[in-house]
């Protein structure tokens, strides 16, 4: 790394590829790098950005919930369009299976973020809980609702 980065840059240097990955399975690709360089500059002009001891973890939930600004923003747009978003998000599932993206995007954030870090970055609910700030017994709960809403969803038994 460049000796001459400030510790800011340092840390979006080293954090921005994953958390781009984290927002895209949120928001899609098209919104995930607005999603993503929001919730930086907000964390960082943040006067607590400073005392901030886990910076991952602290720039997880703020992607989290800049990507629950975002998603109330949409809100009013047509579901065809976060479908479409969802179909070309990188790195889902397989091509042609839109059922499963369009049984993914209709679920709350909150589970969307579980899955996504579950499935996709393939974390434990250890690490998915230290990064989105929430117990570990809620990142079990939200899978299993998750998991059971996309079941009825894709009719899965």
């Amino acid at each position: 790394m460049d000796v001459g980065l400030s510790s800011d840059e340092v840390v979006y240097v080293q954090l921005a590829p994953e958390l781009i990955r984290f927002a895209t399975g949120l928001v899609g690709r098209d919104d995930a790098p607005d999603v993503m360089s929001t919730a930086f500059v907000k964390a960082m002009s943040s006067p607590s950005w400073r005392s901030v001891r886990d910076r991952r973890a602290f720039m997880y939930r703020a992607v989290l919930n800049e990507a629950r600004t975002w998603t109330r923003r949409r809100a009013t747009r047509p579901i065809r369009e976060a479908a479409a978003a969802w179909r070309d998000a990188a790195d889902e599932p397989a091509a042609g299976d839109t059922a499963v993206a369009e049984a993914v995007a209709a679920l709350s954030l909150r589970q969307r973020a579980v899955i996504v870090l579950t499935y996709w970055a393939d974390l434990p609910p250890a690490d998915i809980a230290d990064r989105l700030g929430i117990s570990e017994g809620a990142v079990r709960r939200h899978l299993a609702r998750a998991r059971a809403r996309l079941r009825e969803v894709l009719h899965v038994d």
